[in-house]
């Protein structure tokens, strides 16, 4: 299993954790997304490493930006 914590740019409401968690959690071998919204910090637990391209893919599709 791994936990990985990614900062998310652009998040300001509930919608926008809904929509990060939706697009992460159709990442194949995720398994829970935790978003905590003043901080900016996603959380992903996964069943394996993921990508960070398929991350920041996932992340871009829902309209935000995935921080460097």
């Amino acid at each position: 299993m791994s936990t990985t914590t990614y900062t998310v740019t652009g998040m300001t409401c509930g919608h926008c954790v809904r929509a990060v968690s939706a697009e992460l959690g159709k990442l194949a071998g995720v398994i829970e997304v935790n978003v905590d919204l003043p901080t900016d910090q996603v959380q992903v637990i996964s069943d394996e490493p993921l990508d960070d391209d398929a991350v920041r893919a996932a992340v871009e599709e829902a309209g935000y930006e995935l921080a460097s």
